[in-house]
């Protein structure tokens, strides 16, 4: 029962009201993100990518863009392309006919964006959680801008906001009202929650997004298993799919004479990464994290954009997708 009573389709609910400015690294707002728009256009997620983008493959571009739409069949002419002509239909009349196929002008695009509590932490600039809000943002208005439908799932602890694709800027500012509502929710006396399973907000992915779409996924990855492997593999089979792992240099380099209190809101302990076990299972468990989404890249063909809060998000963006040069 709770859990229905937290799913809003249009929204997260509002945070609590009140309160002083808070520090832009550390909770996002929706001036903020709306303020990303003129960054966004130093990014691109076209077909046609740099050379040293993630984004492109080996060969050819891992985006393969825009689909086709089915337009007639017709008979033969001297200047077709022979890729086109349908043999069957041939074979049934005794005369070439081709398949008609026209672009279609846009492309939906589902921009999926992790506010639990894991994300809300950060020990150089940005908390994990508005790294991932302003790279979602500048994804979010590049592709606006460059024509494709945009909408978003945006999902925290118990919140889960599904923005459908729509090629209008009501749609675009309700993706960052959202994100930016479910930022806010983010404190650190917040009562302890189960949170939200990754796989629970893949399974809606999977419901909103059969085929065709361009779905990018911005998260820390907390709690994944085989059933997420599974569901991003077959995210992956339908649609352009990229993830956006967020991570900390913290969890990349623990020190080994840490002496840290970790809370629940309810029961408290100490970590003591003194102790060479401790060390070594913390960082085990960071690596193997890692590890396994690299993996995913490997044999699924999955682009990973490797973000972290150590940096500003657009410079990131334009580095990982191969661009360099002063900013605009």
């Amino acid at each position: 029962m709770r859990d229905q009573a937290a799913r809003i389709r249009t929204g997260v609910g509002r945070p609590p009201a009140g309160g002083p400015e808070t520090d832009a690294r550390i909770h996002t707002s929706l001036q903020h993100l709306r303020g990303l728009e003129h960054l966004a256009r130093q990014i691109s997620f076209l077909p046609r990518q740099p050379a040293r983008s993630v984004l492109n493959g080996r060969h050819a571009s891992r985006l393969r863009g825009r689909g086709l739409n089915f337009e007639e069949l017709r008979d033969y002419q001297p200047s077709d392309d022979i890729r086109t002509i349908d043999w069957k239909v041939t074979a049934r009349t005794g005369t070439p006919h081709v398949r008609v196929y026209t672009e279609e002008r846009d492309r939906p695009t589902l921009i999926v964006v992790d506010q639990r509590m894991s994300m809300y932490f950060g020990s150089v600039l940005n908390m994990k959680s508005v790294t991932a809000a302003e790279c979602a943002a500048l994804a979010a208005f590049r592709i606006f801008d460059q024509g494709d439908r945009v909408g978003g799932i945006v999902f925290g602890d118990e919140t889960l906001a599904e923005i459908r694709p729509a090629r209008s800027r009501g749609s675009l500012t309700a993706f960052l009202t959202a994100l930016s509502e479910a930022n806010l929710m983010l404190r650190a006396d917040a009562p302890p929650l189960t949170p939200m399973p990754l796989n629970r907000v893949l399974d809606s992915v999977a419901r909103l997004a059969r085929r065709n779409h361009l779905i990018l996924v911005f998260s820390d990855f907390d709690e994944i298993d085989e059933t997420t492997h599974r569901l991003i593999s077959g995210l992956s089979r339908h649609n352009d799919l990229v993830l956006g792992l967020v991570s900390d240099p913290f969890a990349d380099d623990l020190p080994k004479d840490l002496r840290v209190v970790v809370s629940d809101g309810e029961l408290q302990a100490e970590i003591n990464t003194g102790d060479s076990g401790t060390h070594r299972r913390l960082q085990d468990l960071a690596k193997g994290r890692l590890a396994r989404i690299l993996d995913w890249q490997r044999q699924l063909g999955v682009p990973v954009l490797p973000l972290t809060t150590a940096e500003d998000s657009i410079g990131q963006m334009r580095r990982l997708m191969g661009l360099s040069g002063r900013r605009g």
